[in-house]
């Protein structure tokens, strides 16, 4: 009976989490624009989306953004892992100390921090701005995801390659890299999710003509929220779920 509970609170505990996406989906294929009544199903939203230049072009600001955030990051976050799992205990403990200050600071400290700097630094905020910013609150995540994989691979086998005659490059490149490359993925695919999803630090390091998608839609709540939105957000979640489903059976198959 103690199971069966369990599991009851549980599909409450979801059922709570996801019912506000759950309307927001069902809502994108609402024909009418109120969001209190249900007028007929229809496509309409999603026809008028691709017609949109302003949403589509915060679509394709939010994605550039994204693709070289992640490829920066994750080439920054797995060098520097590699390089922290040589210190030793000691100095591994302090860098890693340091590492996680991003990922448990609140997000306004972080963005507002940034702002400051590039206000001192006289930088014009746009994508420049808004790229470094994104690399700077990704890399630790790609740090945390290659780490563990780095620990879990024998001391002896870079130094194994090195006596056979292969260069530093060569073993990093044939040797390291290979055994990592599940948590190089899945700290790619976190730095991606994360950049798409973010707002705060966006809304802050962002200049004027560079919409992203959090931004976009924030500027909309203030006049009212289009039904396009619903149809984005749809589409968006939808991409976001097949990445974590991506990322987690990575994840399994990396485990065993």
């Amino acid at each position: 009976m103690s199971k069966l509970w369990k599991r009851i609170y549980l599909c409450l505990i979801f059922a709570f989490l996801y019912a506000p996406i759950a309307v927001l989906i069902v809502f994108s294929f609402n024909e009418g624009k109120t969001r209190g009544s249900w007028d007929g199903f229809s496509l309409t939203w999603y026809q008028e989306l691709w017609q949109d230049s302003e949403i589509l072009s915060a679509v394709s600001n939010t994605f550039v953004v994204a693709i070289i955030t992640t490829i920066i990051a994750t080439v920054i976050g797995t060098l520097g892992a590699i390089g922290i799992e040589q210190y030793r205990r000691k100095q591994k403990k302090l860098i890693l100390g340091l590492n996680q200050i991003p990922v448990i600071n609140p997000d306004i400290v972080m963005a507002v921090g940034l702002m400051v700097l590039y206000r001192s630094l006289s930088l014009d905020f746009g994508y420049l701005t808004l790229i470094l910013a994104h690399i700077a609150f990704t890399v630790p995540y790609v740090v945390l995801s290659v780490l563990p994989k780095l620990k879990q691979m024998p001391r002896a086998l870079p130094e194994a390659a090195m006596d056979l005659g292969a260069t530093p490059i060569q073993t990093l490149w044939q040797v390291i890299i290979p055994y990592i490359r599940p948590g190089i993925i899945s700290g790619a695919l976190m730095a991606f999710t994360l950049s798409i999803d973010d707002f705060v630090i966006s809304f802050f390091t962002t200049g004027n003509g560079v919409e992203t998608i959090s931004t976009l839609v924030f500027s909309m709540a203030r006049r009212g929220i289009n039904p396009k939105i619903n149809a984005l957000s749809a589409i968006i979640f939808g991409t976001m779920l097949v990445l974590m489903v991506i990322m987690n059976l990575r994840t399994e198959r990396a485990d065993k």
